[in-house]
């Protein structure tokens, strides 16, 4: 299954530091706003307890027994006030987040940044005002796109005795909402029990703003914790979603030093081993980094996406194989392929997401650690390896 974690924040609040330490791309990174003008796609991973322990082998997809499952990342153009109604960058940077099936804000938690992204003196900023401005741009973009013709397609709906919730989902499908999406929308603000032609703009915002949280829904990266007063902190316990505090610049830092052979270092441990001879300036620059891993119990980054793909998505892995009692494919090769799936997810779910064809034609799956029978219906648990059995060539 494809996985995308959209990286979203105003200009200068370390988005860019972020994506940087998460995927070790080449970005840009500067202190003004708009630094990233056109939205960067990579790949980061999340981490989980490789099922080849169990084996007498390791794999050699796992780095000692943990294995990295790769997702897709972008980190899109820092968003302003009313973006949605053009200003600065526009609405095509919200555009670029129709992929996320979430999204970290990073927002700078020191409150050094003014509304726009520009530097200000530290604890004057809001960081709780930005939380809310990216709530109200995404729900003003999703609104701005229903509301274009929804005069003439309420008037379609009740005229062709359409179903409500597939009129929405069509008019806002290039934001990646989805049936589903506008039917818990509709059940959750009772609009389905009232007719679209009388709906009104507050009704339609009311519904953007439940399609928002369930189809985009948020994490907070709260940026450059260690210089943040007690106080923007204390801001953000207020703010109705999971808040991470986190150190972007420290975890690049170190992900670069491991990345030269200097240090040994794990994403998402809270300390690190020095391998190689470091410079004074160096060892004082890891000595602040360490500082901050032990008072923060690690820099945070790596468990934001963690929290965004299993906490806040649900997300499981499961490994599909082919071969049950060696848990491998017919070339003999351990454990090759992981699969982030959503929790509740059946057999025939996975056999789909490996083939189309697998998926039409599904017998029954195995349990490769019981040997088992499972069938179509079955609901995988985390780590589980499944062999899938079906008529398909």
């Amino acid at each position: 299954m494809s996985m995308t974690i959209g990286l979203a924040g105003k200009p200068n609040a370390g988005k860019s530091t972020f994506y940087k330490a998460a995927t070790l791309a080449d970005v840009e990174i500067a202190n003004y706003p708009f630094t990233t003008i056109h939205a960067n796609h990579g790949v980061t991973y999340v981490q989980t307890k490789c099922p080849c322990l169990e084996r007498d082998a390791r794999c050699r997809k796992c780095d000692n027994g943990i294995r990295y499952v790769p997702i897709d990342i972008i980190d899109v153009a820092g968003l302003v006030p009313d973006a949605h109604k053009g200003k600065g960058l526009g609405n095509a940077f919200l555009d670029d987040l129709r992929q996320a099936q979430a999204i970290i804000h990073v927002v700078d938690a020191s409150g050094g940044t003014d509304a726009e992204g520009n530097p200000i003196d530290i604890g004057t900023g809001s960081p709780a005002a930005d939380v809310k401005f990216l709530d109200y741009e995404l729900e003003m973009w999703l609104f701005e796109i229903l509301n274009r013709n929804w005069s003439k397609l309420s008037r379609k709906i009740k005229a062709e005795n359409l179903k409500l919730e597939e009129v929405i989902a069509d008019q806002l499908s290039g934001a990646g909402i989805t049936v589903e999406h506008a039917l818990f929308a509709l059940h959750e603000t009772k609009l389905g029990n009232k007719e679209a032609q009388h709906w009104t703009e507050e009704d339609m915002v009311t519904l953007c703003q439940v399609i928002r949280k369930e189809s985009k829904p948020m994490i907070i990266a709260a940026n450059k914790c260690d210089v943040a007063p007690e106080k923007t902190k204390s801001e953000l316990s207020d703010v109705g979603k999971p808040v991470i505090f986190i150190s972007a610049a420290a975890e690049l830092v170190l992900k670069s030093a491991s990345k030269a052979g200097l240090i040994k270092y794990i994403p998402g441990d809270d300390h690190f081993e020095i391998l190689g001879t470091l410079t004074p300036a160096q060892e004082k620059g890891l000595k602040s980094v360490e500082h901050l891993l032990q008072s923060n119990h690690g820099t945070g980054v790596q468990k934001c996406i963690h929290e965004a793909v299993f906490g806040i998505l649900d997300m499981i892995v499961v490994y599909p194989v082919e071969d049950e009692g060696k848990w491998a494919n017919k070339m003999g090769e351990m454990l090759l392929d992981a699969y982030l799936v959503k929790r509740g997810s059946t057999c025939k779910d996975l056999a789909y997401m490996i083939h189309t064809e697998i998926g039409d034609k599904f017998l029954y799956a195995v349990d490769a650690r019981t040997k088992m029978r499972l069938a179509e219906k079955h609901e995988m648990k985390d780590g589980d390896v499944i062999k899938i059995v079906s008529t398909a060539k």
